[in-house]
C-alpha cells in the first residue's frame, strides 16, 4: 500500500450504503459471501460514472509513466538513475540487489510498482462509494496485485532463475517436492508439522495444572525465587490460539520472566472445542473461565485480590469481566486489584483490515457453515488472517518453497501460529455480531453478559495497556480508545511497542535492544496524536517497565507458594492436557 493509501485507510470512517453497493447485493450473498466480485465491480462502475475524477486519476498515472519512460531511457543508456517508485519499507519482495543492479529487472519492478501504487490510490479514492466499500474494494484489489507480482512467477523472478542455474536445476526439483508436500497438506505450509514438540521444545516452563473444568485448565508455574509478591498474576490468553505463545522458549517466555522477577504466575489453557460444545457462549467463557480462574488463584494464594491480564480476545473478555464484576460485586469487592491488556480491542468501529470480512452477508455465510459442524475450524480462521498479510504469510512461502526450493524454517512463532484451535458456534457468532458488527461493548448497558448489563465506565481499577505499532489485528489507535471508556477515576498507563501483534508482546530484554516503546499516562479524552507527541520513547522492551509497575502494586514479598497445595493438587504437569488436543 502506498503511504497515501495507508494514511487514508487509517482515517476512513463508516457511513451509509451507496447505490453502487446495493447493486448485486442479493447475488453476492449467494455466490460471493465476502463480496469480492461485487466490491471490485462496484468500484469500477463508480469510476465510470465519475468521468472527471477518472481523468484526474489517469493524468496522475500518466505523470508516473512519463517519469518511468525517462528512467527507462537513462537505464538503457547506462546513465545512473534513481528509482521513480520506491517499494514500501516493509516490502521485501524486491530486496535482492538484482532488482536494482540489473536495468531490465529494475524496469520490470518499476512498472509493476507504478501501476500497483496508483491503482490502490484510485480504489481508496473511489467516488460514490461508502468508506467501508472503498476499503473493501482496495483490499481485494491489493490481494490480486500481490498475486500477480513478477516475483511470484519463475520466468519473471531473476533470483529463482539464478538459483536454478547455480544448482543445475536442483532448486526446481526441491521446489516440485515442496509443492507436492503442500498439495497433500491442502495448504501452503509455513513450518513443518513436526518441527517442534509442545512440552519438549516449547512451553517448557515447569508448573502444574491446579484447576480444570470443561472450558479451561489453569496452570500455576513453579516459583524460581525464594520469595514472591503476595498477589498472584492471572493471565487470560486468547482461545483463538493456544496459550504457549507466552511460553515459547526459555529466552522468549513471558511467564518465565515473570517468575524470575519474583511473581506468582497463573495462566489459562483453553479447551479446543468440538461439535459437542456448539452451544458454549461468551457468557460461559466469562463465568466458567475468567471468574473461576480469578477465584482459584485468589484462594490458592489466600489473597482477596489478584492482578488480571488479558491478551487479544482474552483481553476483550477480561474487559467485559471487569465491567461485569464491578456491577456484580460492587467496586470495593471486585477480586481484581488492577489489570493489564495486551493488544486488545474494546471499540470495534475500525478494527483494521479484518473489517473486509465483517458485514451481515459475511457473518450469515459463516454462521451457516458453523451450523453444519458446530464450530469454526481453526484452519478457516488462519486462512483469513494470512490473507490480511498475503505477501509475508502466503506469497513469500510460495516463492521460497516452490521457486527457490528452500526448506521450511523451524520457527517457533510460526509453529505456534499454525497450531490452530476451533471456535464454538454460539460464542463465535455472538462475538462477531454483537462486538464486531454492532460494536455494543462500548455502548452503555446495551450488552447483557452473564446476567449483568455491561458498562465499561464502571471500571475504576488501574490499567496497564500495551499495544503494538504494526498490529494489523488490533490496531493500536483503536486499542487506545479504552482510555475513553473506562471510568475517569481509573489510572491508565499506556504503552505503544514497536513491531506487531505477536512480537510486540513476545519482546524479551536483549542487549543491544531490538525494539523500543513509547509510554505515558493519557487523559480520558486525550487524542492519540497528543498522547504520542508527549509520550517518552525508550529503547528496549516494556517488560521491564511493566514489572516495575507491578512490583509497586502486588504486595510485600512472602515465602514462595509451592506449585500445588492440598486444596489444589496437581492434575497434570505443565503445559497440561488441553494444549495437546488437536
Amino acid at each position: 500500500m502506498s503511504a497515501k493509501s495507508a494514511a487514508q485507510h487509517d482515517t476512513l470512517e463508516l457511513d451509509g450504503l451507496s447505490p453502487f453497493e446495493s447493486l448485486g447485493k442479493s447475488v453476492s450473498k449467494a455466490i460471493d459471501p465476502f463480496g469480492v466480485t461485487t466490491s471490485l465491480l462496484s468500484a469500477q462502475m463508480a469510476w465510470l460514472m465519475h468521468p472527471q475524477e477518472l481523468v484526474r486519476a489517469v493524468n496522475a498515472l500518466s505523470g508516473d509513466l512519463l517519469a518511468l519512460q525517462a528512467h527507462v531511457t537513462r537505464r538503457a543508456l547506462g546513465i545512473p538513475s534513481d528509482d521513480v517508485i520506491q517499494p514500501n519499507a516493509d516490502d521485501a519482495r524486491f530486496a535482492n540487489p538484482i532488482w536494482t543492479d540489473s536495468a531490465s529487472w529494475d524496469i520490470a519492478k518499476e512498472w509493476y510498482l507504478a501501476f500497483t501504487h496508483r491503482l490502490q490510490d484510485m480504489y481508496f479514492e473511489t467516488p460514490g462509494l461508502s468508506d467501508k466499500e472503498r476499503r473493501r474494494a482496495a483490499f481485494w484489489l491489493r490481494k490480486w496485485l500481490n498475486m500477480v507480482a513478477p516475483t511470484n512467477f519463475f520466468w519473471t523472478n531473476p533470483v529463482a532463475l539464478e538459483r536454478a542455474v547455480a544448482t543445475q536445476g536442483e532448486s526446481l526439483r526441491r521446489g516440485w517436492e515442496n509443492f507436492q508436500r503442500d498439495v497433500k497438506a491442502k495448504n501452503i505450509q509455513m513450518v513443518e508439522p513436526d518441527a517442534f514438540t509442545v512440552g519438549k521444545d516449547l512451553a517448557t516452563t515447569p508448573g502444574k495444572v491446579v484447576f480444570r473444568n470443561r472450558l479451561v485448565e489453569l496452570i500455576h508455574y513453579t516459583p524460581t525465587t525464594d520469595k514472591v509478591r503476595a498477589m498472584p498474576i492471572v493471565i487470560v490468553t486468547p482461545w483463538i490460539n493456544k496459550f504457549y505463545i507466552l511460553d515459547l522458549t526459555a529466552k522468549k517466555s513471558l511467564v518465565k520472566y515473570l517468575t524470575d522477577q519474583g511473581f506468582s504466575v497463573f495462566i489459562t489453557s483453553w479447551k479446543n472445542p468440538d461439535a459437542d460444545m456448539r452451544d458454549v457462549r461468551f457468557d460461559d467463557y466469562l463465568l466458567e473461565g475468567v471468574n473461576e480462574v480469578v477465584r482459584v488463584a485468589g484462594e490458592f494464594c489466600k489473597q482477596p485480590k489478584v492482578h488480571l491480564v488479558g491478551y487479544c480476545i482474552g483481553g476483550t473478555l477480561v474487559s467485559t469481566y471487569m465491567a461485569w464484576a464491578n456491577k456484580r460485586f460492587g467496586e470495593d469487592q471486585v477480586p481484581v486489584a488492577h489489570w493489564t491488556l495486551f493488544t486488545t480491542l474494546t471499540d470495534f468501529s475500525n478494527p483494521g483490515d479484518i473489517d473486509v470480512f465483517i458485514d451481515d452477508a459475511c457473518i450469515s455465510a459463516l454462521e451457516e457453515s458453523m451450523a453444519k459442524k458446530g464450530y469454526l475450524d481453526g484452519n478457516e480462521m488462519a486462512t483469513s488472517f494470512r490473507l490480511l498479510r498475503s505477501n509475508s504469510l502466503v506469497w513469500s512461502y510460495w516463492v521460497n518453497s516452490y521457486l527457490l526450493g528452500e526448506p521450511l524454517p523451524p520457527f517457533d512463532v510460526l509453529f505456534w501460529n499454525v497450531d490452530s484451535t476451533r471456535m464454538p458456534q454460539a460464542m463465535h457468532a455472538w462475538y462477531l455480531r454483537e462486538l464486531y458488527l454492532n460494536n455494543k461493548l462500548i455502548k452503555r448497558d446495551s450488552l447483557t453478559v452473564a446476567g449483568e448489563p455491561i458498562d465499561l465506565d464502571r471500571i475504576v481499577q488501574p490499567l496497564y495497556a500495551v499495544t503494538a505499532e504494526d498490529d494489523h489485528i488490533a490496531p493500536w489507535k483503536q486499542c487506545y480508545r479504552i482510555r475513553k471508556y473506562v471510568n475517569v477515576k481509573a489510572p491508565v498507563r499506556f504503552v505503544l511497542s514497536t513491531s506487531g501483534h505477536i512480537l510486540g508482546i513476545v519482546n524479551p530484554p536483549v542487549n543491544p535492544p531490538k525494539r523500543a516503546y513509547w509510554i505515558a499516562e493519557p487523559e480520558r479524552n486525550e487524542h492519540w496524536e497528543q498522547w504520542q507527541e508527549r509520550a517518552e520513547k525508550k529503547p528496549g522492551t516494556w517488560w521491564e517497565d511493566w514489572t516495575a509497575w507491578l512490583g509497586q502494586r502486588t504486595g510485600e514479598l512472602v515465602e514462595a507458594y509451592p506449585a500445588t497445595n492440598r486444596k489444589f493438587p496437581g492434575l497434570a504437569d505443565a503445559p497440561g492436557t488441553y494444549v495437546l488436543e488437536k
